[in-house]
């Protein structure tokens, strides 16, 4: 999942995602062994050398991918499943303070978190679904879809597993996945067009019946291509 490794042994000595989940597993032991502070100490230096927070009680699958992986946070109660891939700054942060309570999201298998993107509170991100980077995801994200913006929104509903390991999205990026404020945007601008030939037709029409139309304003041509060119 990242095309810049060149072999396993650089992989092993300069990847921080990879040493910061080396040495969570032996803080996630020693938290489920009552060894609490031990626990936190080893998390607190995969900080130090990482610039990745994570909690010694997060529960994480395997094949994890931690990208770059500087300005991770992970939360106690979070769940990763296997395959997830995470890229730098992204929070999996809770919005509850009650102790005890499920604060933390849980990441469904093979999902993707784009960088700087914030998911917020105790709900579930479906299998295979991706969030985009930077967005704010507060509610449930339903499996393969695609969230986007602040706040989030579903710019892909689709909840189809990927075919093939060439379907991975870098950055929760889909090439497929347009943005539906930018499809809707499209539309209106579609309608626009459609109606002004409608008007022209109309007063086309009214001036071979030889009705007069002095008092229609003079306007500039709607141009829609270069609306379009502005959404996209």
């Amino acid at each position: 999942r990242d095309p810049a490794a060149r072999n396993f042994w650089e992989v092993l000595t300069c990847y921080p995602g990879l040493h910061a989940l080396i040495l969570h597993r032996r803080a996630n032991w020693c938290w489920r062994h009552g060894l609490k502070w031990l626990g936190r100490f080893i998390s607190y230096l995969a900080r130090m050398m990482t610039g990745i927070e994570i909690h010694p009680g997060a529960t994480i699958g395997r094949r994890v991918f931690i990208d770059h992986g500087f300005g991770v946070v992970i939360g106690e109660t979070a769940d990763i499943g296997d395959d997830c891939t995470i890229y730098q700054g992204v929070t999996l942060g809770g919005t509850s303070l009650s102790k005890g309570a499920k604060r933390h999201p849980t990441l469904g298998r093979g999902v993707i978190i784009g960088a700087g993107a914030q998911v917020l509170g105790g709900f579930t991100v479906g299998d295979y679904a991706k969030v985009g980077s930077n967005a704010v995801v507060v509610k449930e994200v339903p499996a393969g879809a695609t969230a986007v913006g602040n706040p989030a929104h579903l710019s892909q509903k689709s909840a189809e597993k990927p075919a093939a390991p060439g379907s991975f999205s870098a950055y929760g990026v889909s090439a497929n996945g347009d943005d539906p404020l930018s499809k809707a945007l499209h539309s209106l601008i579609t309608q626009a067009e459609q109606q002004e030939r409608r008007i022209n037709f109309m007063v086309a029409m009214m001036k071979e019946a030889g009705i007069t139309c002095q008092n229609i304003p003079d306007c500039d041509k709607f141009n829609s291509k270069e609306l379009s060119e502005l959404v996209d």
